[in-house]
């Protein structure tokens, strides 16, 4: 197993990766932006142009480097609906449609309780049983013209193989739909009337199928190229430390969203209310977690590049006690309702002090999130926020802990391209770089006051 291609749908791009399992290194990486067609019956995602792209890239990197297997992984929240040609019988709808919860007082009524599912009740359309009860209620008709229902990375794993499945991470994503305990659908599936429509569970490291003819001519790969079942993102850049670590750790996976996921540690009881819910690794164990937009607010506030943060901009904004409050994207996070605000004056755009205290932020909010699962050993950091060091420097003070940051920024890649390595083979350790901790009292006050004036809020 020499190259594995990734097939890797963010929520705010879409890219194809080449990997090496056996390294770890990104042979070759193509991008496009995961653009929201506003267009009826309600935004969707650009599923064909998607399809073009990767079909397209898929032949130009097997006629550069050879590809011997595909792995699939996506945001989660997300599925299609097919019909009974395999066509989609609707768009797949962009969880962030705020129509889903004009709903809500009508299926809270049916959802199961966070006890049993884990999964909270959140806005727009990030709770997939709601999607699917909405878009059921708005066109009378689709419910009947539905024969499979598939998770997001195995829609692409259809349109690749032609076999149909769900995997385990996906429905254990705040979908309603699953009770990561017991391993099993929730209520909910009779309740929207799907349990004969709603494609079989699979762990993600199951082999989903081979190429279609079609696909193969398409690409110019082998037909008996193998596909991997697929995996949520998240559960993606947690599964190369879930099979390499032992004893107590958590992942922190940043993109769009910052999940804190804690593998060991205490046990804790999860509060619905601050986005603490329970998700599922790709062997579907349950898997405590908790999170909040952290890449969207850091394009909020810092769009376009990001100036360097020296130290002496690191120390100016500590000595100054200049900080940013939740929480920049209402709705989500610990802190949903908090009104963001800014403590002394706030750093001019484009500043470096201004990225030094959105860095802070992210860190205090994220080592919040730490908190509320009760997480506890090494802290790991994989994704966009692994080279802000403002970021990493505040949350291991905040944290007291360790903070690693992964050398390379794509965890989702390498941990999807893992899912396809034969069995027994070693996987390679994640590559970090050296230890951050900091124990500098300017910093420890400013994480102590920063969590005073949040809670008190």
């Amino acid at each position: 197993m020499t190259h594995v291609a990734v097939i890797d749908i963010g929520k705010t791009n879409a890219k194809l990766a080449l990997v090496d399992p056996a390294t770890g290194a990104e042979v070759a990486v193509v991008t496009r932006p995961n653009r929201v067609l506003q267009r009826p019956p309600y935004p969707h995602f650009d599923v064909e142009g998607h399809w073009r792209f990767l079909t397209k890239a898929l032949g130009q990197f097997h006629l550069s480097h050879g590809i011997d297997a595909i792995s699939v992984t996506t945001h989660g929240a997300s599925a299609a609906l097919l019909d009974a040609q395999g066509n989609l019988a609707a768009p797949v709808l962009d969880y962030e449609y705020g129509a889903p919860a004009h709903l809500r007082g009508r299926y809270d009524q049916i959802r199961p309780d966070f006890a049993q599912t884990g999964s909270a009740p959140l806005d727009g359309g990030l709770n997939l049983g709601l999607q699917l009860y909405w878009q059921f209620q708005q066109d009378p008709s689709l419910h009947a013209r539905t024969r499979t229902i598939v998770t997001y990375p195995q829609y692409w794993g259809f349109r690749l193989t032609g076999a149909m499945a769900t995997d385990v991470t996906s429905l254990g994503c705040h979908t309603d739909l699953w009770c990561p305990d017991t391993g099993h659908f929730s209520s909910l599936v009779d309740k929207l009337d799907i349990r004969d429509k709603i494609a079989p569970p699979r762990k993600s490291t199951d082999r989903l199928g081979t190429l279609t003819k079609e696909v193969a001519a398409l690409t110019g790969l082998p037909a008996e190229t193998p596909v991997t079942c697929g995996i949520h993102d998240s559960n993606a850049s947690l599964y190369p430390h879930l099979i390499a670590r032992t004893g107590p750790f958590a992942i922190v996976s940043t993109g769009t969203w910052v999940i804190a996921m804690a593998i060991g540690g205490a046990a804790v009881a999860l509060d619905p209310a601050r986005d603490t819910l329970i998700n599922v690794d790709a062997t579907g164990n349950p898997v405590r977690s908790a999170r909040f937009m952290g890449g969207r607010s850091f394009d909020q506030l810092m769009p376009g590049e990001s100036p360097a943060h020296d130290e002496a901009a690191q120390r100016q904004v500590l000595h100054a006690g200049t900080m940013l409050m939740p929480s920049v994207v209402q709705g989500t996070g610990p802190f949903p309702d908090a009104v963001p605000h800014w403590l002394g004056q706030e750093p001019s755009g484009g500043s470096p002090q201004r990225a030094v205290a959105v860095g802070f932020y992210l860190a205090m909010m994220t080592a919040t999130c730490l908190d509320l699962i009760g997480a506890g050993g090494p802290v790991i950091v994989e994704g966009a926020f692994t080279k802000n060091l403002p970021f990493l420097r505040m949350l291991a003070a905040a944290t007291g802990r360790p903070v690693q940051a992964t050398a390379s920024s794509t965890g989702t890649s390498l941990g999807a391209a893992l899912l396809a390595a034969p069995e027994g083979q070693h996987p390679p350790a994640p590559s970090h770089i050296a230890p951050i901790t900091e124990d500098s009292s300017d910093w420890l006050s400013y994480a102590a006051r920063w969590r005073a004036v949040a809670q008190s809020a």
